[in-house]
Order: C-alpha cells, then sequence, then structure tokens
C-alpha cells in the first residue's frame, strides 16, 4: 500500500462537492500558497481523514477539515537551527495544527527532510502512515493522497476564493 498520487485539481474537481467541502478546500489551497509563499517549493504532501472519505453517508454529516503533512525541505534562509526554530515559533498558522485548522480548516504536520537522518524520516514515514492508513474509529485500512508540492496558481484561480468557481451542488 502506498499514497495514491494526484495533483491539487484531481483532489479539488474530486471533493468539491458541497459547500462545506469547498470551503475545506479553499483553506487548504491557502495553506499551501502560503507554504510556497515563504519558501517551501519541494516535497508533497499526505492528504488523508475524513475529507477523502465519504462521511456524508457514513458519519451523516460533512468533514470538519483536511489532515495534512507536508513533507519538505527547509527554505535557504531557515537552514540554521536557530533561524528555524524562530521561523517555525513566528509561523503558528503553518506549524501549529491548531492555529491551521482555524485559519486553514488544515489539521496539518510538518516533516522536515532537511535533517537528513534516515532514521528520523523512517520514523516519521512510519508513524504518519500509521495514522493516516486506519480509520480512527474502526482500524479499517483506507486510503490516502499524495500531491505534489508544486505551482498551484492555476488551480488556485480556478477555484476561487471561498470555492466560488468549483461546480455548485
Amino acid at each position: 500500500m502506498a499514497p495514491y498520487r494526484v495533483a491539487l485539481l484531481d483532489l479539488v474537481k474530486k471533493f468539491a462537492s458541497n459547500q462545506e467541502r469547498r470551503n475545506i478546500l479553499a483553506g487548504f489551497i491557502g495553506y499551501r500558497a502560503e507554504l510556497q509563499k515563504v519558501g517551501f517549493l519541494t516535497g508533497f504532501q499526505w492528504v488523508g481523514g475524513s475529507f477523502v472519505e465519504n462521511v456524508e453517508t457514513t458519519l451523516h454529516r460533512p468533514p470538519r477539515d483536511i489532515d495534512i503533512i507536508t513533507f519538505s525541505y527547509r527554505p535557504d534562509s531557515y537552514r540554521d537551527e536557530t533561524n528555524w526554530e524562530g521561523f517555525v515559533l513566528s509561523r503558528p498558522d503553518l506549524f501549529d495544527p491548531q492555529e491551521s485548522k482555524k485559519k486553514y480548516s488544515c489539521d496539518a504536520y510538518f516533516v522536515d527532510l532537511s535533517l537528513g537522518s534516515p532514521t528520523y524520516l523512517i520514523d516519521q514515514t512510519k508513524y504518519w502512515f500509521g495514522l493516516f492508513s486506519h480509520q480512527r474509529d474502526t482500524s479499517l485500512w483506507k486510503g490516502m493522497l499524495e500531491i505534489p508540492l508544486t505551482d498551484d496558481t492555476e488551480v488556485a484561480a480556478l477555484f476561487g476564493a471561498g470555492g466560488t468557481n468549483v461546480a455548485q451542488d
């Protein structure tokens, strides 16, 4: 089992099925735009949680957020540990899951590929893969998506603020 690779546009087309989902997607696109704005330009994100399930049918409610893990290298200006720590503390909207959820509807976590330790990377991958590959309540296997960190300008323009350009239900 491996994450299923998709483009951001594929995620939007598949999951923008109601206004709650469009609002969450608008937050996710905003989160990705902010990451790219501060220099996270290479890497990928794993997407999981109830957002990639049909919770409207199984749980009779829309998803409340989108669960993501960003695997990326630090921007060059934050390679130094002191600068990195200061940057992380100054951007809770990007690195504190509670704050990213409030601002972007993203339950967001970060794996720093710059650390270069294979043990760290293997441990992080095992942990997040185990968490994202099973439903929380039932422990049933489920899928997850992998989206590259690329320029989202085209998708953001198509999607529009608040998801207004995506087909309405």
